[in-house]
């Protein structure tokens, strides 16, 4: 295997780890490490929560004593850039140094302000080898969110609909189900996944929504309404203070719309139920910019995920 090959394996390996971090990092980024000397894993770790040990503290905690003498010719493997300034942890570029590892490779650079190729200098000016960009999209993918909300200064936005196989969101401009019990459910997961979620002032007045998680396990995410095209800016500008990383839009064909106009998306993720309607509310036409990156089929019902093309 080169080394090339070697370091793609265990950077996978970071990734594994990094996304047990899912729901209690934030708003901190997911991240994995792992320790490897001799051809073999010596210590792994994850950021587990915000505010507590970040994953090379917990990779370096996971080493056993009978093979600290291994750290000064090991590996780190690491899928984002090790933080460089205090926090509310030290930072770990300073740990790597004093336990002396000699090379250490990184899956991404860390967008935050205080972080931003910092690190890697700190590393690379204590003598430390570096290597940079190893299943760079990978790492990024896994933090889409916070590299979008530090890199845009907004949320990141993903539109989702529910369409009949015909094209329409509804049965003539009445509320309908498309989604199944289970789909529900995977709706419900994806809101606990996320901190915000939007619809129009329509949809509130006809369907009043709850949109909460009570058919999962999670957070409820924070609820806004748009009550017309301009208040996007603003809505999209509390998110930004207020820390929210990832907005859901489940709005009608207005308010999904007025977000693509504006180019103003990430993710889009259609599900086509079974059933036809024959006349309603057309369902938004997808723009032509993007890529499929998960398809899924569930009780008869299509669940496509779109991103953008690279």
């Amino acid at each position: 295997m080169t080394q090339e090959e070697t370091d793609k394996k265990y950077m996978r390996r970071c990734i594994q780890l990094a996304m047990n971090g899912w729901q209690n990092a934030k708003p901190n980024p997911m991240v994995g490490a792992v320790l490897v000397a001799d051809g073999r894993i010596i210590g792994e770790g994850y950021h587990v929560r915000c505010g507590e040990g970040h994953a090379e503290v917990n990779c370096f905690a996971s080493v056993r004593p009978a093979d600290g003498a291994l750290l000064r010719k090991s590996t780190l493997y690491v899928s984002l850039e090790p933080c460089s300034h205090y926090g509310r942890t030290p930072p770990c570029a300073d740990l790597i140094i004093k336990k002396g590892v000699p090379r250490v490779v990184v899956g991404c650079i860390d967008p935050f302000a205080k972080v931003r190729g910092r690190g890697i200098r700190k590393l690379q000016e204590a003598g430390v080898e570096v290597v940079v960009g190893v299943l760079e999209d990978e790492c990024r993918k896994l933090n889409g969110r916070f590299i979008t909300f530090n890199t845009a200064c907004r949320p990141y936005i993903l539109l989702k609909w529910a369409q009949t196989v015909d094209g329409f969101l509804d049965d003539h401009f009445r509320p309908v189900h498309i989604s199944t019990v289970f789909t529900k459910m995977l709706a419900h997961k994806l809101r606990a996944e996320n901190d915000a979620i939007l619809v129009g002032r329509i949809t509130v007045e006809r369907d009043c929504p709850r949109l909460d998680v009570r058919e999962w396990s999670g957070r409820n995410p924070r609820r806004f309404v748009l009550s017309s095209a301009a208040s996007i800016d603003r809505i999209l500008e509390e998110c930004y203070q207020e820390g929210l990383q990832s907005l859901i839009v489940e709005g009608g064909r207005k308010t999904l719309e007025s977000f693509m106009e504006r180019d103003l998306w990430d993710e889009i993720r259609v599900e086509t139920g079974m059933l036809t309607t024959g006349a309603g509310t057309r369902a938004p036409l997808l723009p032509g910019n993007l890529r499929v990156i998960r398809m899924e089929n569930y009780d008869g019902n299509e669940i496509i995920t779109y991103e953008r093309k690279s």
